[in-house]
């Protein structure tokens, strides 16, 4: 049978395979639109980008240096608080994390800590794990007593410990007594807090007593439940050092052990045994937990493993959502950055490899995010990437969850608006830093100016002015406390590259030296 003859519509150019091409309309094409917002992709991506500039963390030598300087002090201190009473451990593992608590570096309840700005009150935070018990000598799953508590929570029993060590930490436990007479300790959190804020405080009041040339300033120690804030100035920084006392573990809980007979994205990339090197337990509590006696599962180690295994632009995208939910979503204090981190672990485990590392997909990793935790809200249901049967948001009431679901609804429906109001904060906080480190710069010039000026006189027999001195110590004339060189004009020998280094744990005296890392 012939075949049927094509109809004139049929054949008519732009339909026919066989047209040529000076008889193809061109179309142009259109620009890729958010559906819901009607925003431009390219622009969104080009706002993520201008952030992530703006947050970015640079040191140049005199920083790098700063930051080296207020590490070791604080290492330097609880070399001295583990003098004071022999609890903690004379050989311990630190871990250094970039961010403070209210970062979401860790899971922890923001309800009681206080509130502290970028620019405003410091310019750099970090969060130290400092373990006050470790129990590192078991390569088998550890089982914990969560018989009282909620999922991802413990009480911790003494029992797993030697006689020496119940003796040192009695004071730090809560007393249970069984019927058969046997007396239980179970190691508090609250009182653990207690005790590590009194010492802290004790040390760092001697050290005041005696202040030495090139010492960080200790401006403010405040205890924010069972997490202690210090903020020290050093030059023209202040860091912010939220130091938090925790229990470490070798090995994997049993808990958490059906997590790892499931797929993840990290498979192939990182081995196993870098992912289960350990954990630690957190002094936070459920909300229908006991909070003297609760502790709560950290698997801060891992991941920082995983970390290595998510894309650039993922990671950016993670930052620009958590700049707009930490201000949207404060009052009431519901949604924490944790959730947020828990919500993209879970994203990498669902989506392609090869999706997630587009380096123009910020724009669409950062909506995602955002449809994800609006999901998470009305909802009522966030689980916990290595424990999923245990639901972060549980305690919320259908009124909190609404209300931050309707919030974030109006970031969805404008995310370029609420990106350009986060670079201006970011902006806002970087001129702050800049304008108070310009400010100690100029005083440490002045004494600097008035220690040399004598040396000068006897040396030469002749009187130089300020500005002079400022030339020759500055390589540039000191004009007001507003007007001053970069700081690398004041630069000292320092190690390099030490802030993107795989974590280090460092024992004992060995602790001169961490790697931060970043989240």
């Amino acid at each position: 049978m012939a075949a049927p003859a094509l109809s004139s519509r049929a054949g008519s150019a732009g339909s026919s395979p066989t047209a040529t091409p000076s008889s193809t309309k061109h179309v142009p094409q259109s620009p890729e639109l958010d559906f819901r917002s009607g925003t431009r992709i390219e622009e969104l991506n080009r706002l993520i980008a201008e952030f992530s500039k703006h947050e970015q963390r640079e040191y140049d030598d005199q920083r790098a240096l700063e930051i080296h300087t207020a590490k070791d002090f604080i290492f330097s201190m609880l070399g001295m608080v583990q003098k004071l009473d022999q609890k903690l451990p004379v050989a311990n593992e630190y871990l250094l994390l970039s961010g403070g608590v209210r970062e979401g570096v860790v899971d922890m309840d923001l309800d009681e800590l206080t509130v502290y700005a970028r620019g405003a009150d410091y310019d750099m935070d970090f969060t130290l794990l400092v373990p006050a018990l470790k129990l590192h000598d078991r390569n088998q799953p550890v089982t914990l007593d969560m018989r009282h508590s909620a999922l991802c929570h413990s009480w911790l029993s003494l029992r797993l410990f030697d006689e020496g060590t119940i003796n040192k930490w009695k004071d730090c436990c809560t007393v249970v007594d069984h019927v058969n007479g046997a007396t239980n300790y179970f190691f508090s959190p609250t009182l653990v807090a207690d005790w590590f804020y009194e010492s802290i405080s004790m040390v760092l009041a001697e050290i005041q007593k005696k202040p030495q040339r090139g010492v960080p300033r200790v401006e403010k120690v405040e205890r924010n439940a069972t997490v202690i804030s210090i903020i020290l100035g050093v030059g023209g920084s202040r860091m912010l050092y939220d130091v938090v006392p925790v229990v470490s573990f070798k090995g994997w809980p049993a808990v958490a052990q059906s997590w790892l007979m499931e797929n993840h994205f990290w498979d192939g990339k990182i081995t196993e045994e870098e992912v289960i090197s350990g954990f630690y337990l957190l002094p936070a509590c459920s909300s229908t937990g006991q909070k003297e006696n609760e502790w709560r599962l950290s698997f801060a180690r891992s991941e920082v493993q995983l970390k290595k295994c998510i894309s650039a632009s993922l990671m950016q995208a993670y930052q620009a959502c958590k700049a707009l939910i930490i201000k949207l979503l404060s009052r009431p204090k519901a949604i924490s950055p944790y959730h947020l981190r828990s919500l993209m672990l879970w994203a990498c485990d669902r989506l392609p490899h090869t999706y997630l590392a587009q380096e123009d997909y910020a724009a669409h990793f950062l909506l995602g995010l955002i449809d994800d935790l609006q999901h998470c809200l009305v909802n009522k249901t966030c689980p916990n990437y290595f424990i999923p049967q245990c639901n972060m948001l549980e305690h919320l009431s259908d009124d909190t969850a609404m209300l931050h679901a309707r919030k974030l609804s109006s970031v969805r429906s404008d995310p370029a608006e609420h990106l350009r109001s986060a670079i201006e904060h970011a902006k806002a906080a970087s001129r702050l830093t800049l304008e108070l480190q310009w400010r100690g710069e100029a005083q440490t010039c002045r004494l600097r100016c008035q220690k040399l000026e004598p040396i000068s006189n006897r040396t030469t027999g002749s009187r130089r002015n300020s500005s002079s001195w400022s030339r020759r110590i500055l390589g540039s004339p000191f004009q007001s406390s507003s007007t001053l060189t970069t700081s690398r004009d004041l630069t000292f020998a320092l190690m390099t590259n030490s802030f993107e280094a795989p974590p280090v744990y460092l024992t004992g005296d060995e602790l001169t030296f961490t790697s931060i890392i970043h989240f």
